[in-house]
């Protein structure tokens, strides 16, 4: 908030026995009305991305921000799949974006290489395996005309096999899927306003069965479903020519 000239003046409550409990905060800043608000969403967007952590003492924490090394090629920690692929892989990179909330690199589909709409683009990671706990990460959906956008996938088995929640502002909708054998399954799915180009927060909550998927740190999804009970790796998702980038990815176990 202060990088943003947004300081909070008051903090203070009205009410005493209220569950939950309700806090007012009073904010000053000075600027034109369009830049104030695009301010303070990227303020909440950052908050979205900062999730509360677990009291067990158990609880370990996996960050990616893609900023330990120069902008170019991935590490050898991160791998590029496709599901029902059709040609050459899509192409990620750690790209520099200067809008990024951490700084300078983010991890990118830089190129699609060759469009096909029934193709998953996969970015994953070997060096987590993850069953239960938090996945978050920030994304921006860059370009794209049969699809956009994209989300974390967990739980994965394989290229053809994993859970993945993904937000499409081609269509406003924030959908739970899971991919089975290479075919896609819709568990659960909402609308809501999406905006390209600009940056969002996706976290995913699993606790057996039961997965909670939130956009911009609204929850918007609870189900439970059974379709993969074991541990497996994380990684990103995109469909067809969606070309995302995406940020800040904590897995918290």
């Amino acid at each position: 908030m202060r990088a943003k000239g947004i300081h909070v003046v008051s903090l203070h409550n009205h009410m005493t026995t209220e569950e939950p409990h309700f806090y007012f905060t009073h904010y000053w800043a000075i600027g034109a009305v369009k830049k104030l608000a695009q301010d303070f969403k990227t303020v909440l967007d950052a908050q979205a991305a900062v999730q509360m952590k677990s009291a067990r003492a158990s609880e370990q924490e996996t960050r990616f921000n893609f900023d330990a090394l120069p902008a170019g090629s991935l590490s050898s920690d991160w791998h590029v799949e496709g599901t029902r692929q059709s040609g050459p892989l899509a192409t990620w990179k750690r790209i520099v974006d200067t809008g990024a909330l951490s700084q300078p690199n983010v991890l990118s589909l830089t190129k699609i290489n060759r469009i096909s709409g029934g193709t998953f683009n996969l970015c994953w990671n070997d060096s987590v395996s993850f069953k239960d706990g938090t996945i978050s990460l920030r994304f921006k959906a860059n370009s794209g005309k049969v699809d956009q956008g994209g989300g974390p996938i967990w739980r994965m088995k394989d290229k053809d096999n994993y859970y993945v929640c993904r937000a499409n502002p081609l269509e406003d909708n924030f959908r739970l899927y899971y991919v089975k054998k290479g075919s896609r399954h819709q568990i659960a799915t909402a609308n809501v306003a999406i905006s390209p180009g600009q940056w969002h927060s996706i976290m995913v909550h699993q606790n057996g069965s039961h997965v909670e998927c939130y956009f911009n740190g609204r929850k918007l999804l609870e189900t439970n479903d059974t379709t993969f009970t074991n541990a497996g790796r994380v990684g990103v998702w995109t469909k067809a020519d969606a070309a995302t980038s995406f940020d800040d990815i904590v897995v918290t176990l």
